[in-house]
């Protein structure tokens, strides 16, 4: 039988990780389920990712620069005349209008780099940006990331908690630490 020409499996695959993971968590992983999701051979999902962390570093990647997810635009937004504890809070509100399905896979996927290396510097480098671009509407790199550092924290109380979003609570917060 001829090989079947499919350009677009890789990206399927990595879809259907995202889903999987969005599902069922990253203990729901397995190239196995991958496979059954993407419908794909098994095969498949081990040629284009010799192992699980190298399907989850993709899938992360992916997610990190998908525009609901891709911090870099929001500085068209923080740059708007306002100041930027409401700036943020609207931002933070709108992220998290979307369902708190997309929420927990991103920290599902970010969380997963305390336990598996290859994820680390993904994850680092979301976080980076994240100081970076607040850090160009703030007075300083320390500001920029402790804002970080309580975003994240916010949304993670916020999952955990299974609290709905509280648009005053997030920016007195915010305010507190810009000062």
């Amino acid at each position: 039988m001829p090989r079947r020409y499919d350009p677009e499996r890789r990206q399927r695959i990595i879809d259907a990780a995202i889903r999987v993971v969005e599902l069922k968590g990253i203990g729901g992983l397995s190239h196995r389920v991958v496979a059954a999701e993407a419908d794909v051979p098994l095969g498949s999902t081990t040629y284009h990712f010799a192992s699980l962390d190298d399907l989850l570093v993709a899938a992360l990647e992916q997610v990190t620069s998908e525009p609901q997810s891709a911090v870099e635009s929001w500085h068209e937004e923080l740059s708007k005349e306002v100041p930027l504890a409401d700036a943020l809070t609207r931002l933070l509100e709108q992220y998290t209008s979307g369902g708190r399905g997309r929420i927990r896979l991103e920290y599902e996927l970010y969380l997963a780099a305390l336990r598996r290396p290859a994820l680390q510097p993904v994850a680092r480098a979301w976080l980076d940006e994240m100081c970076e671009v607040i850090g160009r509407h703030t007075r300083d790199e320390g500001t920029a990331c402790a804002l970080v550092a309580i975003i994240d924290g916010l949304l993670l109380q916020t999952l955990l908690a299974d609290r709905t979003f509280d648009p005053e609570e997030v920016r007195a917060a915010l305010a507190r630490v810009i000062g």
